[in-house]
This record gives structure tokens, C-alpha cells and sequence, in this order.
């Protein structure tokens, strides 16, 4: 688990580095986080293929479709998971990290529940974050959420404290829990929880 820690504090650093030119250079990102994320979705079933589907809270706007495929990430798709997971409060786009994807990928396996997740927060700019510190609670300075590296999810049909119980079980990020506000939070920074 140590090695997987390790793997994905250094691909979290590789994404940074060149977050981008993902979109641009799909195949080279690929082959830079494809030693991390196979061996987290290997636990959950072998495929040649990888499928998605949220819908975004606020927007209504939704993603539905493989955003791998045979190794590799589909730039086209996350030109459309960028477009989807914005921040609606300014319509401000950003590359999302694909782990996060894997992340949500293999939060369904566990969960076995394949309706779409419900998106309260993708990308956030640092006007919105800065904005969202002054007037609520709980929300980071640092917040990966500007960096693409976060999701605040449902799950309907899927109970909130289970949703946790199995994002906190992947030890692939972050997880925390807003019951008040009906969301777990999810991101591919380093393990932690609250």
C-alpha cells in the first residue's frame, strides 16, 4: 500500500508539472499515471475500457462514456469532463486530474450502484474558493479543488456514510464528510480524512 502511496503522491507531482498539456499530450500522460491508476482499478476488475457518468449539480449538464480505453486516457473526453465539472459560478475550466476519474470509476465498482454521481463541486477557481472561505465553513486556502484534484459527490441510491466508508477504503486520497451538506469529498491528494 506504502508503494501505492508513494506512486500516487508522485503522478499527483507529474500532473502538476504538466496538467496543461494533458489534453494535448493525452498518450504521454497516460503513460506517466498508467503505473498508478491500473493497479487501484485491478482491484475492482480487469476492462479494456472505462466508463463514467455524473451529473453536475448546479448545471444539470452531465458526462456519460469510456474515458479510457486500452491503457489510455481519451483526451475527448475529459475535454468534455473539463466542461462539465467547471466552475458554474463563472463558467472558469480547468484540466481535471484523470485519477480523479479512476477514483470515482472504482468508487462504483465498490459500491456496485452505477447511477451517475451528483457533482456539487469539480473545479473551483481561486475567485470562487476565496469567495466560498469568507462565507461558509470548511473550506481549504489551498483547496485541490483549484487545482482539479477534487470532487463533492452523492450518490443516489448509495447511503452517504457508506459512499465514505468505501472512498476511505481505496487509501487513494482524501476523503471527507459534509452530512449537512449531503456530499462526501474526494481528491488524489495525499490519504487523510475528516
Amino acid at each position: 500500500m506504502n508503494d501505492l502511496i508513494q506512486k500516487n503522491n508522485a503522478a499527483a507531482e507529474a500532473y502538476r508539472a504538466d496538467r496543461r498539456g494533458f489534453l494535448k499530450h493525452g498518450l504521454l500522460f497516460s503513460a506517466v499515471l498508467g503505473f498508478w491508476t491500473p493497479s487501484l482499478v485491478r482491484a475492482s476488475q480487469p476492462a479494456a475500457a472505462r466508463e463514467m457518468s455524473f451529473t453536475n449539480a448546479h448545471t444539470g449538464e452531465s458526462f456519460k462514456g469510456e474515458y479510457w480505453y486500452d491503457g489510455k486516457y481519451l483526451p475527448d473526453a475529459f475535454g468534455e469532463i473539463k466542461s462539465v465539472l467547471r466552475d458554474y459560478r463563472n463558467n472558469e475550466k480547468y484540466p481535471i486530474d484523470p485519477r480523479l476519474i479512476d477514483v470515482l470509476f472504482v468508487l462504483q465498482q465498490r459500491t456496485k450502484n452505477f447511477t451517475p454521481f451528483e457533482v456539487f463541486s469539480g473545479y473551483r477557481s481561486p475567485a470562487t474558493n476565496a469567495w466560498l472561505r469568507r462565507h461558509s465553513d470548511g473550506v481549504a486556502r489551498g483547496s485541490l479543488h483549484m487545482q482539479g484534484q477534487a470532487a463533492d459527490i452523492n450518490q443516489p441510491g448509495t447511503r452517504l456514510a457508506s459512499l465514505r466508508a468505501s472512498a476511505m477504503g481505496l487509501k487513494a486520497g482524501g476523503v471527507g464528510f459534509y452530512p449537512s451538506s449531503d456530499f462526501v469529498h474526494v481528491d488524489t491528494g495525499s490519504v487523510r480524512s475528516w
